[in-house]
């Protein structure tokens, strides 16, 4: 991860309605979720929704892949692994205080 990269996650994140797509598809894990299941779980009008999908997208923290008839929505959860990483690479004055895997989502 570098600067540009971890710039463009943490704006597409600072927006109410994208950090609590992103949220819950963080918890739906590897299932994901659909688009139509944001929209009624959120309660975010469909139109709106597929702009902070494409906006998650665009900052490669969110996949969609179709499944028959159906968008799975999923959290991109290496990336979000990543930003994590490169956001406490150096705390604690550059001391390993934090283990890599303590920060990472591995039970998904």
């Amino acid at each position: 991860m570098n600067d540009v990269q971890a710039v463009r996650a943490l704006a597409a994140l600072a927006q109410p309605a994208r950090l609590h797509v992103f949220k819950l598809l963080v918890v739906a894990g590897r299932k994901g979720v659909t688009p139509s299941q944001l929209s009624v779980a959120l309660d975010i009008p469909a139109s709106s929704l597929s702009f902070h999908l494409k906006e998650l997208m665009s900052a490669d923290l969110v996949t969609q892949e179709r499944d028959g008839r159906h968008l799975i929505c999923r959290a991109q959860l290496g990336h979000m692994n990543d930003l994590l990483r490169f956001l406490t690479a150096n705390c604690c004055e550059g001391e390993p205080c934090l283990d890599a895997q303590s920060i990472a989502c591995t039970t998904c």
